[in-house]
């Protein structure tokens, strides 16, 4: 069973009508494979969360709580999950202007099918992450955050956003380091997965920003390697042997010596399998 619930800043579900035809009953859809809650008519309010239950822990699920949002597979590890709707000024910041605001709505939440777990694919990305661990993965995490300002979270790392010749709000939101020489970002992905290749986009926004000589990359496993880079706008893509791992670091970032004290990340993409669910 899964179910999708609207819920007000005091976690109290929202009512209302689906439709003008339907009757007045809480925001709230059930379904065993799929669940997909449909409204007509409701505007957003600041504090509304959607919450996401679901009864088949660990396990993957294929989830979009908004039309701006790519449908992410998700590694729940729990049954409940609550998705904070972006409605704070600093969080529509990194976000298209029509996230969320529309009095219409699409929420799916369904089982993954087996081919979109075993299949070779990037398992760090997550449309719907959130600064803070909510129990679902990959979620990305890091040491510092420009000004805690959302343009600069480390979840616009791995939101598969790809513009990068300039910085600030939509669409050129980054990992911003605030110029921190120990900067480490983090992607846990919640279990163990076999990854064998990464490609990192620097933001690109010269002459404000610099750019990474080097970089390093540490496994759970205990391994690490050390990468060269380069002062480029497209993605620089680095093989290596299968590693299992439930999460990659990536840290030691050797900045250009240049003028900019500005290097940032736009993207961050880990490429391997998921392992099945035991």
């Amino acid at each position: 069973m899964m179910k999708i619930e609207l819920l007000n800043k005091n976690k109290e579900n929202i009512s209302g009508k689906f439709d003008h035809e339907k009757e007045h009953a809480p925001f709230m859809a059930q379904g065993n494979q799929l669940c997909t809650l449909g409204i007509k008519e409701y505007v957003y309010q600041m504090g509304d969360k959607i919450r996401v239950t679901v009864d088949d822990v660990p396990g993957y699920y294929m989830v979009q709580m908004d039309e701006t949002l790519a449908p992410s597979l998700l590694y729940f590890t729990q049954e409940e999950w609550l998705y904070e709707i972006p409605l704070t000024e600093n969080l529509r910041k990194s976000s298209v202007e029509t996230a969320f605001k529309s009095a219409r709505h699409s929420l799916t939440a369904r089982k993954a099918y087996p081919f979109e777990i075993s299949n070779y694919q990037n398992i760090s990305f997550n449309a719907h992450d959130q600064k803070e661990n909510t129990g679902v993965y990959p979620h990305a995490s890091a040491n510092v955050e420009t000004r805690d300002e959302s343009v600069f979270f480390a979840k616009n790392a791995i939101d598969g956003k790809c513009a990068n010749l300039s910085h600030g709000s939509y669409p050129f939101a980054s990992w911003g380091i605030n110029q921190q020489a120990d900067a480490e970002l983090t992607i846990d992905f919640g279990r163990h997965v076999e990854v064998d290749q990464l490609s990192l986009l620097f933001r690109c926004d010269f002459p404000h920003d610099s750019y990474w000589q080097s970089v390093e990359v540490t496994f759970s496993n205990g391994n690490y390697m050390c990468f060269d880079t380069e002062k480029q706008a497209e993605y620089q893509n680095f093989k290596f042997p299968t590693q299992q791992t439930t999460f990659i670091k990536l840290g030691h970032l050797n900045k250009a010596q240049d003028d900019s004290p500005f290097p940032a990340l736009t993207q961050i993409e880990v490429f391997g399998k998921n392992k099945p669910v035991q």
